[in-house]
C-alpha cells in the first residue's frame, strides 16, 4: 500500500474507480466545455479535434451496474486533446486553477517533453487554463509555458502568478462557443512569425 493505494507487482497502481477523490477528475466540467466547443468545431469544418483517451486495466467490476471499481492507468497519458485546424497539426492540455496561482507541479515533465517534440515536427502545443475563481480561460503557450517551466529548473519558483500572463491570450467570451481557442490559436500563429 503507497499513498492509499495498492500497488501491484508490476508497479502500477491500484486506483478505486467508483471513489475517486484524486485530482484527475476535477477538470471534468472544463472537459465538457471543450468537447462541446470541438464539436461546434467539427461541424463548422474549422477543426478536428479528439480527446485522447487515457489508457486504463479494469481490476475489478460490479457487474450489476456494469462499473469498473478498481483500474490502474496502463501508460503516462501526453496531452488531453490532438487533431488538426486547417491543416496544422494541434495538441493541447487543459487545466482548471481555483487561485491566482498555478502550480508547475500539475504539467508533468512528460507532457513538456511530447509538447516539444510535437512542435519540432510542424505542430503547435498549448495550454488551456480555466481560472474558475474568476471565470477566465486562457491560453498558455508552449513558449510562455517553457518561460515558467525554465525558470523553475533553475531554481525559481515553482509556479506561476496570474498577474505574469500576457492579457492578449485570455480566451474572449463568444456567443455558441463556450471555449473559443482557434482565435488565440490564430493570435499564436501571427505571433510566431
Amino acid at each position: 500500500m503507497r499513498n492509499g493505494y495498492a500497488v501491484l507487482e508490476n508497479g502500477r497502481r491500484q486506483i478505486p474507480m467508483a471513489t475517486w477523490k484524486t485530482r484527475g477528475l476535477r477538470g471534468s466540467t472544463l472537459e465538457d466545455m471543450i468537447n462541446r466547443t470541438n464539436e461546434k468545431y467539427a461541424e463548422a469544418g474549422l477543426a478536428l479535434i479528439q480527446k485522447v483517451p487515457t489508457p486504463i486495466t479494469p481490476i475489478k467490476m460490479d457487474k450489476e451496474h456494469r462499473q469498473i471499481t478498481l483500474a490502474y492507468f496502463e501508460q503516462k497519458s501526453t496531452v488531453d486533446y490532438i487533431g488538426a485546424v486547417q491543416g496544422i497539426p494541434v495538441c493541447f492540455d487543459a487545466k482548471e486553477c481555483a487561485a491566482d496561482t498555478f502550480a508547475l507541479q500539475n504539467i508533468h515533465p512528460h507532457q513538456v517533453e511530447f509538447m516539444q517534440r510535437f512542435e519540432k515536427q510542424g505542430g503547435v502545443a498549448f495550454f488551456l487554463i480555466y481560472y474558475t475563481h474568476k471565470d477566465v480561460m486562457y491560453y498558455l503557450a508552449l513558449d510562455m509555458l517553457l518561460f515558467f517551466w525554465n525558470r523553475a529548473q533553475e531554481g525559481g519558483r515553482k509556479s506561476f502568478r496570474y498577474e505574469e500572463l500576457n492579457p492578449e491570450y485570455l480566451l474572449p467570451k463568444k456567443h455558441g462557443i463556450l471555449v473559443p481557442y482557434l482565435d488565440m490559436l490564430q493570435k499564436d500563429l501571427e505571433d510566431r512569425i
